[in-house]
């Protein structure tokens, strides 16, 4: 018997499973520069950092919305994509930096497919001595998660 009521209450104390369906596609633009220059698996990780980002905030601020839309409109990274160091055999990997950022869009709707909320939110680094330490995305997963904070303070009405 104990055996039974121990998965129990672990399961009772599981957190919920979300339920949003969130897609992130990409600008005509944006998809372009994947395909000749950052490579197709950036807009991947990319996605995906923007899916766990709006998930976390969603689920500490107990939003479910039926469907959240995102399109990355155009992303720059702070250093060399694997594609770009792989075209470029001069880029260094650790010393070449820029100043990186994304530029997103976000539409939530309801069980009936009605629009609830919308966000465009864009940040990009201003300073390049900011960017010494960053990842590839740095900038770009700083500002994926400002959008989600900001897109589910919208949703909450605050």
């Amino acid at each position: 018997m104990k055996r039974f009521i121990i998965p129990a209450v672990a399961l009772a104390m599981a957190p919920a499973a979300y339920a949003a369906d969130i897609s992130v596609g990409y600008s005509p633009e944006f998809q372009e520069a994947l395909q000749n220059d950052y490579g197709m698996r950036e807009g991947e990780r990319l996605s995906e950092e923007i899916r766990e980002d709006l998930e976390r905030e969603l689920r500490k601020a107990n939003i479910d919305p039926a469907r959240i839309d995102v399109t990355i409109l155009d992303a720059k990274p702070n250093r060399p994509t694997m594609q770009q160091a792989a075209d470029r055999p001069g880029l260094d990997m650790i010393r070449s930096v820029s100043i990186g950022g994304m530029d997103l869009k976000g539409v939530a709707f309801d069980a009936q497919g009605n629009a609830i909320a919308e966000l465009e939110y864009d940040w990009f680094e201003t300073n390049i001595r900011d960017v010494y330490a960053s990842g590839t995305w740095g900038d770009a997963k700083r500002t994926s998660s400002r959008f989600a904070r900001k897109f589910t303070e919208k949703l909450s009405g605050q």
